[in-house]
């Protein structure tokens, strides 16, 4: 009984620790940065699996550092997997609610699939937070404007007339 108050003290100190040191976290470590890199790299030279393989390389080394969600989306993306996109920067979003990247391409994901409706509201949010002006907005809307890919125009065309 003696030890109680001191050991609930010791414990509230370590949590605030924990939780401060993997919230602020800003930097990759050195061997997932590097694995980043080559992820990067892979990606640019349009090897999209080697860029996938690397970047869940680096997710295994460092687990808390969320940019690296954003880089599987974006090589998933790539890759045509715009529903595991999705997914990632959703992980991303749930790290870290503000991130205007992750906002951004999952909009971008979403009108790759085809809910330009979903992508609207990320691109509402978006213009809340960092205003109409910023890179990732006006990113967002130009993929709003082109709009999904012909493969889907057209399978929503023919829905529709099916439907008639």
């Amino acid at each position: 009984m003696r030890f109680a108050p001191v050991a609930a003290a010791l414990s509230l100190f370590l949590a605030t620790t924990a939780s401060v040191s993997s919230a602020g976290q800003t930097e990759a470590e050195p061997r997932a940065a590097m694995l980043i890199a080559q992820g990067q790299a892979a990606l640019e030279a349009g090897e999209t699996q080697a860029a996938i393989d690397a970047f869940e390389a680096a997710l295994v080394v460092d687990p808390g550092y969320t940019p690296i969600f954003i880089e599987l989306a974006e090589a998933s993306r790539a890759e045509g997997l715009q529903g595991k996109a999705i997914r990632y920067y959703r992980e991303a979003l749930a790290r870290d609610p503000g991130n205007f990247a992750a906002i951004s391409g999952e909009g971008e994901a979403l009108v790759e699939k085809g809910a330009l409706e979903k992508a609207e509201r990320n691109l509402a949010r978006l213009e809340s937070l960092c205003g109409e002006t910023c890179p990732e907005t006006l990113a967002l809307q130009a993929r709003i404007a082109v709009g999904p890919p012909e493969r889907l125009a057209a399978e929503t065309t023919e829905d529709e007339v099916a439907s008639n």
